[in-house]
C-alpha cells in the first residue's frame, strides 16, 4: 500500500474563504475560456517544462527486458532540449511488490494517463488545492477517490482496475526524477518524486467505501506553474482519445508550442530527430520502424481532428540513406480555435501575474 502523509490538506465539506481548496490560484487554474459546460469538460492544463520532460518514455515491455535477476533497473538518464536549452532527466525507478517478488518500475504510459486524470480532477470544484505559507514550502495537489479516478480514466477510454490504479499511484509516489540544466554536470535544477506525497486510505476503508478520499501532492514544477500562472489550456479529452502514447505526446507539444496556429499562418515544422530526442519514445532497433511510428502518430492526429494534414521532406546522405525528416503540419480549424482561446487565457494570466508583481512591490 502507498505510504501515507497525514500532513496533506484535507478538503472540508463546505468551501471556506482562502482555504487551500478555495483560493485565487486554484480558481485561475480551473477557469477556462470556453462556451459550454460540455466544452469545459474537455479541457485541462498543460504544464510547459514538466510536460516537455521525457519522464514516461520506457514501456512496461521494455522494462521487463532491462531488469536484472534481482528485479532491479538502473538509473535512467535521458538528455533532451527544452526551448533551445539542454537538460538531462535522471529517473530512479520505484521498487514495489508485484505478486511474490519486488520489482523495479519506471513510470510509463499508464502512470502518465493517471497523472493527466489527476490533473483534470484537480480543476473540479473543491478538489484541487494550493498552499503557500511562509513557514513551509509551497505545494499543490488534488483530493480524489479511487472510484472517481477509475471513472475518469474509463470515460476517456482507458479502463483500469483498482489494483492497476493503486500500482500506478505507488509507482508515481516512489519514483524520483532529477532535472539538470546544461549538459547534465552543471547546476541541479530540481529533484523530487513524481508525486511527492500521497495520503491513502486503509485497505479496510477502501473495501467498505470505494469513495473514500485520497490526497496526492503534485510535483514542484506543477506547483510552480500554478503559482506563476504559466500553464496553458488544451483539449485534454481529445488528447486522451489517441491510441498511442506518441500521438498523445505530439498533441500536447503542439498545444504548448503551436501558439501561432492559423488557417493562413505558416505550417508548424518539426524534425524527426527532434521528436526522437525530446520524446525518448522511439527505441526500436531499426530507424525506419521509428520513422513509421511517427508517420502513424501524425496520421492519427489528422484522423482525430488535431491536424488538417501533414507532409514531410526526407533528408538523405550517401546512397540515399535517410538521415532525418522534416514534418510540415497544417492545423485543423478546431485546433486553431482552441489555440486562440488558449492564447487569450494566457494573455489574461500574464496581465494578472504582472499586476500581482506590481502590487507586491508597493
Amino acid at each position: 500500500m502507498i505510504n501515507t502523509n497525514d500532513d496533506l490538506p484535507r478538503p472540508s465539506k463546505l468551501a471556506r474563504a482562502e482555504s487551500p481548496y478555495n483560493c485565487a490560484q486554484i480558481d485561475l487554474f480551473s477557469d477556462f475560456i470556453c462556451n459550454t459546460i460540455e466544452e469545459r469538460d474537455r479541457l485541462s492544463n498543460a504544464i510547459d517544462i514538466w510536460d516537455s520532460t521525457p519522464r514516461y518514455s520506457i514501456s512496461k515491455k521494455e522494462q521487463t527486458k532491462r531488469r536484472d535477476g534481482n528485479g532491479s533497473l538502473p538509473l535512467l538518464t535521458i538528455p533532451y532540449e527544452y526551448r533551445g536549452q539542454r537538460y538531462t532527466a535522471i529517473i530512479q525507478p520505484a521498487m514495489i511488490q508485484d505478486g511474490d517478488q519486488m520489482l523495479a518500475f519506471y513510470p510509463s504510459a499508464s502512470e502518465e494517463l493517471l497523472e493527466d486524470a489527476l490533473r483534470k480532477i484537480a480543476v473540479r470544484q473543491n478538489q484541487g488545492f494550493f498552499e503557500k505559507q511562509a513557514a513551509q514550502a509551497t505545494r499543490s495537489g488534488v483530493s480524489f477517490s479511487l472510484h472517481e479516478l477509475r471513472e475518469e480514466l474509463a470515460d476517456r477510454g482507458h479502463t483500469r482496475s483498482y489494483y492497476q490504479i493503486i500500482q500506478s499511484l505507488t509507482i508515481l509516489q516512489r519514483s524520483h526524477i532529477e532535472i539538470r540544466s546544461g549538459d547534465g554536470r552543471g547546476e541541479r535544477f530540481i529533484a523530487a518524486n513524481y508525486l511527492p506525497a500521497v495520503a491513502a486510505v486503509s485497505a479496510k476503508q477502501l473495501a467498505d467505501d470505494p469513495s473514500s478520499r485520497w490526497v496526492a501532492q503534485f510535483h514542484p514544477l506543477v506547483t510552480q506553474s500554478i503559482d506563476r500562472l504559466t500553464y496553458r489550456q488544451f483539449n485534454y479529452d481529445q488528447m486522451m482519445q489517441h491510441s498511442t502514447q506518441l500521438a498523445r505526446w505530439l498533441h500536447r507539444q503542439l498545444s504548448l508550442k503551436f501558439t501561432f496556429a492559423g488557417l493562413m499562418a505558416p505550417d508548424f515544422e518539426v524534425r524527426y530527430s527532434t521528436i526522437r530526442r525530446d520524446s525518448a519514445m522511439l527505441n526500436r532497433s531499426q530507424e525506419r520502424d521509428n520513422r513509421k511510428d511517427v508517420d502513424e502518430a501524425f496520421a492519427e492526429l489528422v484522423r482525430n481532428g488535431v491536424l488538417q494534414k501533414f507532409s514531410k521532406k526526407s533528408h538523405t546522405a550517401a546512397r540515399g540513406k535517410v538521415v532525418d525528416v522534416t514534418y510540415m503540419l497544417k492545423p485543423s480549424p478546431e485546433f486553431v480555435r482552441e489555440m486562440k482561446a488558449a492564447n487569450k487565457r494566457a494573455g489574461d494570466q500574464a496581465a494578472i501575474a504582472d499586476s500581482t508583481k506590481k502590487t507586491a512591490k508597493r
